[in-house]
């Protein structure tokens, strides 16, 4: 598990490409055989991938300094590969592409597997440090009911599907969902907000080999970019905003952590403020 540290907004604006690619850039998310993890110290959430060969177990490891990953956490998952399984204190859970799992406190066991090792399940993990047992649930997502947000006009029109969140799967504080863009929109989350309380990581995947995504990040007086590929990941601290323009369309997975679970508590900037 690689563990990353919390970062002051005017430290930030000193920060070379290769310094931000290094603190925020998660490059290596789906590695063949194994399980990514990052350990962030932005309100203590991890996020990673697991792509199993052959099945993989989630161990805690020293970083969490307890005897089993989900003692003290909650765990949000989402297959964006094909077919595959986890399996929760011997309890199978079959996820296909973009289907979705919350898994409650204090579940000991989890397993991952493929349904065809050579083509395998792509499962994208969030994890928070919680306090309560909520029930593990499936998410599928054709049973959510997407909100639609933007317009072609501004190259924005998308469809936000939440899968973790207070009106429907509930948690104690992760907040998970996914966002697609449809064709010929290429701009998220802009008109471009912060929100104090909440921070997210951004994943971002089903960009073609040759695609890519500029991440807007910074305070919104003082913004940057990194660069993004398939199946890359970047944090982004509460203070920051967290925009992104792409050379075609694409989806993106965000997961939330923080003071509050309320998805339109959202600081605004006005698009003349933004430099």
């Amino acid at each position: 598990m690689e563990i990353r540290y919390a970062h002051h907004p005017e430290d930030f604006k000193t920060y070379t490409t290769e310094k931000m690619r290094r603190e925020f850039l998660i490059p290596s998310i789906m590695v063949p055989g194994e399980i990514t993890l990052v350990y962030s110290h932005v309100d203590r959430i991890i996020a990673g991938g697991a792509v199993p060969i052959k099945p993989l177990a989630l161990e805690a490891g020293k970083e969490l300094g307890v005897s089993f990953f989900l003692e003290r956490r909650e765990l949000g998952i989402i297959n964006v590969g094909p077919q595959g399984t986890v399996t929760l204190d011997g309890e199978n859970h079959v996820l296909d592409k973009t289907d979705g799992l919350y898994v409650g406190l204090g579940v000991k066991e989890i397993i991952f597997s493929s349904t065809d090792p050579e083509n395998p399940a792509h499962f994208y993990i969030n994890s928070t440090p919680a306090h309560k047992a909520y029930p593990t649930t499936k998410i599928l997502r054709k049973d959510i009911q997407p909100a639609a947000l933007g317009a072609l006009a501004q190259s924005n029109e998308r469809k936000i599907y939440k899968y973790i969140h207070p009106l429907g799967v509930k948690s104690c504080q992760l907040v998970m969902g996914m966002t697609a863009l449809a064709t010929g929109s290429m701009w998220n989350t802009m008109p471009t907000h912060t929100h104090e309380r909440r921070m997210e990581v951004y994943f971002y995947f089903d960009l073609p080999e040759d695609s890519i995504v500029f991440h807007m990040m910074g305070q919104p007086q003082e913004t940057r970019h990194i660069v993004l590929r398939n199946e890359q990941a970047v944090i982004s601290p509460s203070w920051s905003i967290h925009s992104g323009v792409g050379t075609v369309n694409y989806t993106f997975i965000w997961g939330m952590a923080g003071e509050n679970q309320t998805f339109d508590d959202m600081d605004a900037v006005p698009m003349g403020n933004l430099k």
